[in-house]
Parts: C-alpha cells; structure tokens; sequence
C-alpha cells in the first residue's frame, strides 16, 4: 500500500457509520449469536453477582461440601446436601434437602450465632429468617436455583457486620 491509499482508509474509517456499515454489523452479531449464544442465565447471574459486590462484607470460605443420601424425613430416599462454610467471626452449616414440590429446604447452624438474621439472596428475591438461642434456622419453599447466605452478625466492639457465603446451588 501506498501512503495514498493509508490516507483514504484513514478518512474512511473517521466518517459516521452509514447504512451499509450497520447491516454489516447486524450480520456479524447474528453470525457470533448463532455460532457462540450467550448461556442461559449468564446475565442475571452477573447482576446477582455484581449487586452483592456492591456490598462491603466479610465473605466466607466454602470449607466442606458433602454430597448424600437420607430417607430421615420420608419412605423414599431424599437427596441431601450439607454445605459449611467459615468466615473469621463465625462457621456455618447447611443441609439443603430437596422437597417433593421442587423447592428446597434449608436447615442451618451458626455458632456463635444467638438472635442472628439470616438472609438467603436468590436471583429475583431475598428470603430471611433469625437464628435462635443455639444459632439454628430454617427456611423452606425456596426455589432450587443459585444463592448465597448473608448473616448479619457483630463483631468484638458490637458494630454490626455482615458475612456473605459463596454461591450455592440450593
């Protein structure tokens, strides 16, 4: 190339896009649609995610998934999953047990953890319930889908402060 024709595409490509240029780019973005689709749910899960970053929060440590199976609640064999995580000021454990109707319990233990409000942030709502005298909660009919814990707690000088788990699959 001579620097003419550098010249040319310079100017062109300082000119407002025209009509051609955007049905060039409409074909394009159908060609990258069809040959590498967004994944379902990939942008709620990024607002999710980007909300609780919104957050100033101790974020806790998955320390123990456990994957079985118990038939304790029902003749059938239900499945099971007890997850536990810890932060510096408090460990939790919850056992998630999926219910006949599609929805989940969760039945959970914090220590310390008298009198402390538990949030569970699901994509399109928060659930919240309190611990009680020995840290332990529940909360049922929750939707099987991506969560997290949020527990309000306080630390040593009394300020309150807030523990967010890793997400979960409920």
């Amino acid at each position: 190339m001579n620097t003419n024709d550098d010249a040319v595409e310079l100017r062109l490509a300082a000119e407002p896009l025209d009509d051609h240029d955007i049905a060039l780019l409409e074909d394009l973005a159908a060609l990258w649609a069809a040959a590498d689709p967004v994944p379902g749910g990939l942008i709620e899960r990024i607002q999710f995610e980007l909300t609780l970053d919104a957050l100033h929060a101790e974020v806790a440590t998955l320390t123990q998934l456990d994957l079985a199976a118990s038939g304790a609640r029902s003749a059938s064999t239900e499945a099971v999953r007890t997850v536990t995580f810890s932060a510096e000021s408090l460990t939790a454990m919850v056992t998630i047990t999926q219910e006949p109707d599609g929805t989940v319990r969760v039945d959970g233990w914090i220590a310390p953890g008298d009198g402390l409000l538990v949030e569970v942030l699901l994509s399109g709502a928060t659930r919240s319930t309190h611990t009680d005298a020995d840290g332990r909660f529940v909360l049922d009919g929750l939707p099987a889908e991506l969560a997290k814990f949020a527990i309000h707690a306080q630390d040593d000088a009394g300020d309150p402060h807030i523990v967010i788990s890793p997400t979960i699959e409920l």
